[in-house]
């Protein structure tokens, strides 16, 4: 079954506050399947009607949202949950984690236990907590552990691990190991160009196997979405989005 592809709106996030229906439309026309939210942008959180309503016209699906980790919590964490349900999506994903957790075992632990029990509340509401890279997460702690593996390794099945594949690689990781040992967690997928050589590689170009790729994730990992979030090129963002998702076509995808 050919797994879906979406656009996280964090790189066309310029167009994209200044007119949300217009570039969820142009997002649709280039033919992506879905689209993953910001829900800190105010142009989001207050909006779910009008999402919705522009979406289930373009043929659209909300994937998720990234948020913000202290936004999850009190009346934040209680309209977040009104928007997943009032937007139509089912995941909500923490964008990143502060630099003092990272960089701390024990703060590290404390949150992994943190993410297993928000997982549970919003499994009560039909919603799946999940959890999404940069470089830092491939960093050893005190005692060598990798704070990728304490955030996944300790957290329960259900918690997604949204591995960001070109994030990954600039942390001089291998995307495939991580893959291979949490399988099944990686429901969603960012993917993104990346070369040693050239800033400017687009999905579908630079140094990944981009087969292999595929092979993994649809095996071990079983992704659910794949998420093109390209960094800026020279290009303009939208012109990077469109060209990134003609390059996956070509692939085959």
């Amino acid at each position: 079954m050919k797994v879906p592809i979406g656009l996280q709106v964090w790189p066309v996030q310029k167009e994209f506050v200044a007119d949300v229906p217009g570039t969820l439309q142009a997002i649709a026309k280039m033919g992506y399947d879905g689209v993953e939210l910001c829900y800190y942008w105010p142009q989001v959180w207050d909006h779910a009607d009008d999402i919705r309503k522009v979406c289930d016209g373009e043929g659209l699906k909300v994937v998720g949202s990234h948020v913000r980790y202290p936004d999850m919590q009190g009346d934040t964490l209680k309209r977040l949950i009104e928007f997943s349900q009032a937007v139509g999506q089912r995941n909500i994903i923490v964008a990143t984690l502060p630099e003092e957790i990272l960089l701390s075992r024990a703060k590290l632990l404390e949150t992994a236990a943190w993410f297993n029990w928000m997982t549970t509340l919003l499994r009560a509401e039909g919603l799946r907590l999940g959890y999404h890279n940069h470089a830092k997460e491939f960093v050893p702690v005190e005692g060598g552990d990798m704070p990728w593996d304490l955030l996944i390794g300790l957290t329960v099945p259900d918690m997604i691990m949204q591995e960001d594949i070109g994030h990954v690689v600039r942390g001089n990781a291998d995307p495939f190991v991580y893959l291979e040992r949490y399988p099944g967690r990686a429901k969603l997928v960012h993917i993104r160009g990346f070369s040693a050589t050239d800033p400017n590689v687009l999905v579908g170009e630079g140094d990944l196997d981009w087969q292999r790729l595929f092979k993994v994730c649809e095996g071990v990992g079983g992704t659910e979405w794949y998420i093109v979030e390209q960094s800026a090129t020279t290009l303009s963002p939208m012109e990077t989005a469109q060209r990134c998702l003609e390059n996956w076509r070509k692939m085959g995808k």
